[in-house]
């Protein structure tokens, strides 16, 4: 096997050091550049056949990251288990609060650890935790991993956002520069319950912003209120006919009878931020 060369290289070494040397690995697959390149880096390490990508199927996941994880293992050359996770038949859940990411990889790595390692022979569960993420407040999903024993090799190694995606073009992968694309429940405000006619109305008018060459923006659902997060050096173009006018229709025909364009651009973690000034008061 040929191995990358000179920092890039360095950068493989340190995670394949992280990644267990026996038997064989599941690794939680969104289909997002950080989980891609972890999962491309095992398969390199311990070949694909010791390797499956475990993608979590509900309806905060887009259809799109849905369709983009299985061609990303098949493009890898790894199996890829599909299962139905019911974390929106969790209380806790639905009603959205500070903990509700916690609760979504609890549900992910409790259904792993119960069906899938004894399904399919794996010995251990890794996730694409990155060292950016250890230094955010907005995580809470991290404490379910230590729950559950999942590793997390890219943060074991010290990997950034940056490193990654080098790791990611060197590598091939098609994902390299697409932006990060957060589960649907996260354009919800915190309080406001969680229901699956929610995340289709946001599903809905992503994907046919996506499909007007939008592809990187949040569309947070305010009741009747779609507020559109699109990156600062294109918020005039999507205020300007004839784009603003296709927003309009599209967002309009998700099932939001008024649209507003957040000057402030695209940010993330945002509503998390926000939810939890205002618990401290």
């Amino acid at each position: 096997m040929t191995f990358l060369d000179g920092e890039l290289g360095v950068l493989e070494a340190r995670v394949r050091a992280a990644l267990p040397a026996d038997g064989s690995l599941g690794v939680a697959f969104s289909g997002g550049v950080d989980s891609t390149v972890l999962l491309a880096l095992a398969a390199r390490a311990l070949g694909p056949s010791r390797v499956a990508a475990i993608t979590g199927d509900s309806p905060s996941l887009p259809r799109r990251s849905l369709e983009s994880a299985r061609s990303l293992a098949a493009l890898i050359g790894v199996r890829l288990v599909e299962i139905a996770t019911a974390e929106g038949d969790l209380p806790q859940y639905r009603a959205n609060g500070l903990d509700r990411c916690f609760h979504c990889k609890d549900t992910l790595f409790r259904t792993i650890d119960e069906a899938v390692l004894r399904a399919y022979g794996l010995d251990a569960v890794a996730y694409g935790e990155t060292a950016d993420d250890l230094e955010r407040d907005d995580r809470p999903g991290s404490a379910a991993a230590v729950r559950h024993g999942v590793l997390r090799p890219l943060a074991d190694a010290g990997l950034r956002k940056p490193d990654i995606r080098a790791l990611a073009a060197a590598l091939g992968l098609p994902n390299a520069a697409e932006p990060a694309a957060p589960c649907l429940a996260s354009r919800i405000p915190h309080g406001s319950e969680v229901t699956p006619e929610k995340l289709g109305q946001i599903e809905r008018a992503e994907s046919a912003l996506h499909d007007l060459g939008l592809p990187e923006l949040r569309v947070r659902h305010h009741g009747s209120i779609a507020r559109l997060e699109v990156p600062a050096d294109r918020i005039a173009e999507v205020a300007t006919p004839p784009l603003r006018d296709r927003v309009l229709d599209a967002v309009r025909a998700a099932g939001f009878p008024m649209v507003t364009l957040d000057l402030g651009g695209l940010r993330s973690g945002e509503l998390f931020q926000i939810a939890r000034r205002t618990a401290r008061g």
